[in-house]
């Protein structure tokens, strides 16, 4: 009887290591897997649209606050609600520009597109202003630049809705689909603004 419970007990005591181990090398696993779960959401993984849109769409912040330093330029006797709407556009764009430029240094890719000279660029940045624009803006009155400059912004807006569009369909870079997503609803809401005012004028 005590050989029957000895072989009991050992046979017990081995399924209970072999459960603890089974249990530690599931445990093991499911870290591993956590670990590159981790390391391929990371920052650096992107693709050939997250080039695009952060290339696109440096030039096109940059000619938005361009436009608005015109605007702020022309002092006093501009409409304040305008005023106040060009320094928002610098405050919420100027921080993107160094993100993207970041973004970009970091995946080793040019900060300017390749084709930016070339026949693509109408396509690949719509809704930039030509030079005629900008000089028209540039040599409006106090009183006529604030309703030009939000015309132009409208247009300017709209391009670049959907451009970040585009890239919360189809990017891969995480950061870069939530700036995308931003600029969506940050701008979607100031072309609703801007119209608005238009309207007034």
């Amino acid at each position: 009887m005590n050989t029957t419970i000895t072989r009991t007990l050992a046979a017990t005591a081995a399924l209970t290591i072999g459960l603890t181990l089974a249990g530690c090398s599931t445990n093991n696993a499911g870290s591993s897997d956590n670990s590159s779960s981790s390391s391929s959401s990371s920052s650096s993984t992107h693709n050939d649209q997250d080039v695009t849109f952060t290339q696109g769409m440096l030039p096109h912040h940059k000619q938005a606050i361009e436009m608005s330093d015109m605007l702020l330029a022309k002092g006093s006797d501009v409409d304040p609600d305008v005023v106040t709407l060009a320094k928002q556009i610098k405050a919420e764009q100027a921080p993107e520009i160094k993100t993207m430029t970041g973004w970009l240094k970091a995946w080793g890719e040019p900060t300017e597109m390749s084709s930016m000279s070339g026949m693509d660029h109408s396509s690949m940045s719509g809704g930039m202003m030509s030079d005629a624009d900008m000089n028209a803006l540039d040599s409006a009155s106090p009183a006529d630049a604030g309703k030009l400059f939000l015309q132009q912004m409208v247009e300017h807006h709209t391009s670049a809705v959907d451009m970040a569009k585009t890239e919360v369909d189809k990017g891969k870079n995480t950061d870069a689909v939530a700036m995308a997503k931003s600029i969506v609803s940050s701008q979607t809401e100031q072309i609703s603004q801007m119209k608005d005012m238009l309207a007034s004028m």
